[in-house]
């Protein structure tokens, strides 16, 4: 297939020299164990004698998988990945991306499904559907976690500190002392407070009580509207509408928020007090840092108390990044066991 590749190589238990200390969730407890400092990680993805991982790091609004091989990057990327909400879409999506990753670095499917693999994806909720994910893909050393301690690494690194994720869906994390506590990632059904889906779904009920008129008519009511072509149209809209559907809607939120629509303001405040009671239920001080990911959390950071903004910092990294740290740690343990 393609051009001759270099051989595939399984990781060799090596220590690494000079190299700070990251954390890594063990499934099924709050125990965290190193990982690879992600700068290490990133000079890796050129070193032709690195080890071969694949990370995939995957929600309701975009899945990435990166793989390293020979000291080389491939990447493809697309299409939403939630085996809670739609689990048939999840595996073919990821299948599909495999084939295309293989494709790119002209590997055979038998030493794709070899490659240890990381796959952090929203709606793994517990064994039972990681287990069922695990049976449906063609990988032999791969590691199955929800999306959530991929997105913390990636952020937060090594330090100490908080996570508000507002994307399509949401979740809260705290990292202190070498131990994660997450709080949310239920689903749209049960959770996602202050996601993106959540200011959607929102947006569509204030809609609805307007026409009845139980709330006042506003500019983002009219457009929702117009944009649906009245109730009716809500109605059926609601009726088969994806989260990233709904989270679609948001930016209709926002936008009118800017310009002081008081429905608009009203949803978007009530995001912001929602992180805000979140973080602090899980203890967070003044002082402590903050970091707000995913693409409406951003919009909460002006509507935060003052102490919380002044504690709000970039995030060291993206979800891929953590992604790839955790991958690159996955493929050293598996390379240690087929030794």
């Amino acid at each position: 297939m393609g051009a001759p590749h270099a051989p595939l190589h399984l990781p060799m238990a090596m220590p690494f020299v000079n190299r700070q200390q990251h954390l890594q969730v063990i499934p099924g407890n709050c125990q965290l164990r190193p990982v690879i400092d992600l700068h290490y990680c990133r000079r890796a993805m050129t070193d032709a004698d690195a080890p071969t991982f694949l990370a995939i790091d995957g929600g309701g609004t975009c899945c990435r998988f990166v793989l390293i091989h020979a000291g080389r990057h491939f990447e493809e990327s697309g299409g939403s990945a939630n085996p809670s909400t739609d689990f048939a879409a999840t595996a073919a999506l990821i299948i599909q991306r495999l084939g295309r990753v293989a494709a790119q670095a002209g590997l055979t499917e038998n030493e794709m499904s070899a490659i240890p693999s990381f796959v952090g994806l929203a709606g793994l909720t517990g064994p039972r559907i990681r287990d069922r994910l695990r049976g449906a893909l063609p990988l032999q050393h791969a590691r199955l976690v929800d999306d959530r301690p991929a997105c913390v690494q990636g952020a937060l690194g090594t330090d100490d500190g908080y996570v508000a994720n507002c994307g399509t869906g949401s979740f809260f994390a705290v990292q202190s002392n070498g131990r994660q506590r997450f709080v949310g990632g239920w689903g749209p059904v049960l959770g996602d407070e202050a996601s993106a889906q959540w200011m959607g779904r929102s947006a569509l009920s204030a809609a609805a009580c307007s026409v009845d008129g139980i709330i006042p008519t506003s500019p983002l009511v009219r457009e929702i509207l117009a944009r649906f072509d009245d109730a009716e149209g809500i109605v059926e809209f609601a009726g088969r509408a994806t989260p990233a559907d709904r989270g679609a809607i948001a930016p209709a939120v926002t936008r009118w928020a800017a310009a002081d629509d008081p429905l608009a303001r009203h949803l978007l405040e009530a995001g912001a007090h929602h992180v805000t009671e979140t973080l602090r239920h899980l203890g967070w001080q003044p002082g402590s840092r903050i970091c707000l990911v995913g693409g409406l959390a951003p919009h909460y950071a002006a509507l935060l108390p003052d102490d919380m903004q002044r504690s709000i910092m970039q995030p060291r990294g993206r979800s891929i990044d953590g992604a790839l740290a955790l991958a690159r740690n996955h493929a050293l343990e598996v390379g240690r066991a087929l030794r």
